[in-house]
This record gives structure tokens, C-alpha cells and sequence, in this order.
């Protein structure tokens, strides 16, 4: 078991919650556990605002989705900012949300996604986007903890493609 643990933690890389100019949601998160760590963040005084991205899901963009989850989970729709979307990647959804980031003057951010999508995420992110200074936060997901990935379908199905998109992302690929 210490061996199935120590393979998913790799996956992992949580930074220390700072001041930052926005908090940045990823979008793909069925649970809403990314808007909720982000609307936390805010709401502990961490940034002024969260942007939330979203591609089209059901003829409408996930970011109004989530926010109206948030919102109705008791977080205020001005803590929010949307950024709708037709990204197909973390690749390309970074880049998109750098150029947004750019245009907005914004320096520093706390990216916020699942917690077994940190290291790949913040990789994207800093990669793409040099001279931003970014700090990873981790949404939990109910699917997947490193101590109990392989005890559901879901957390081995997790665990396996975002290892082949952790090496596809490095090959560049």
C-alpha cells in the first residue's frame, strides 16, 4: 500500500496560500470543490476576486455553472469573474487564462484545481505564462486521495490518465 501511495504523490504539489491579485479556477471539476476552495480563499481575505473558467458544457460555459453552484452554496456572484471558453486542454486553457491575466495587468495568482492535477497544472501555468507568480492550490476531489486511489474505479482511472498526461506534458505532446 506505501507503494501505491507514494506513486500518486508525485501528482501532487500544494503551495502555501499567499496574498495574490485573483484566485484562478480550472475548469472540469463536476464536484464543485475547485469554486469552493477558491470562494474560501477569497472570503479569507487571500485575493479580491475569483476567475472562473469554463468551456462549453450543454450549451452553456462551465464557469456559469460552477458560479451559480457557488452562489448557491452561499458565496457572493461579486466574489466572481467569468472566462468563458472554448479550451480543450490544460495546455490551452492556461494560455488562455494567461492572456486574460496579461490584458488585466494581474502579477500573481492562486491557481486553483483538483488535487491530483496541482504539479501538472501549475507546470502549464508557469511555463506558459513566465514572470506570472503562481501559487497551486488543491481542491480535494472525492474520487482521489493518494492513501486510497486504487480502492475505486474512479480514483484508478484518475490516477492512470493523469500519469499519461503528466508525461505527455513533459514530452510535449
Amino acid at each position: 500500500m506505501q507503494l501505491l501511495t507514494a506513486a500518486a504523490e508525485p501528482l501532487i504539489k500544494e503551495d502555501a496560500p499567499a496574498k495574490a491579485d485573483a484566485a484562478v479556477v480550472l475548469g472540469g471539476d463536476g464536484f464543485g470543490t475547485r469554486i469552493i476552495k477558491a470562494a474560501e480563499l477569497a472570503r479569507a481575505g487571500y485575493v479580491p476576486y475569483v476567475l472562473v473558467s469554463g468551456p462549453v458544457y450543454l450549451n452553456r460555459h462551465e464557469c456559469d455553472y460552477t458560479m451559480e453552484y457557488a452562489e448557491g452554496e452561499g458565496y457572493s456572484a461579486s466574489l466572481f469573474r467569468a472566462l468563458p471558453n472554448d479550451s480543450d486542454s490544460t495546455r490551452s486553457e492556461t494560455a488562455l487564462i494567461g492572456q486574460y491575466l496579461r490584458k488585466h495587468g494581474v502579477h500573481s495568482i492562486l491557481l486553483v484545481t483538483s488535487n491530483y492535477h496541482t504539479r501538472r497544472a501549475a507546470y502549464l501555468m508557469r511555463r506558459q505564462n513566465p514572470g506570472l507568480r503562481v501559487a497551486v492550490m488543491g481542491a480535494p476531489d472525492p474520487f482521489f486521495s493518494p492513501a486510497t486511489w486504487w480502492k475505486t474505479r474512479t480514483g484508478q482511472k484518475t490516477f492512470l490518465l493523469e500519469w499519461v498526461k503528466t508525461v505527455a506534458t513533459r514530452l510535449g505532446i
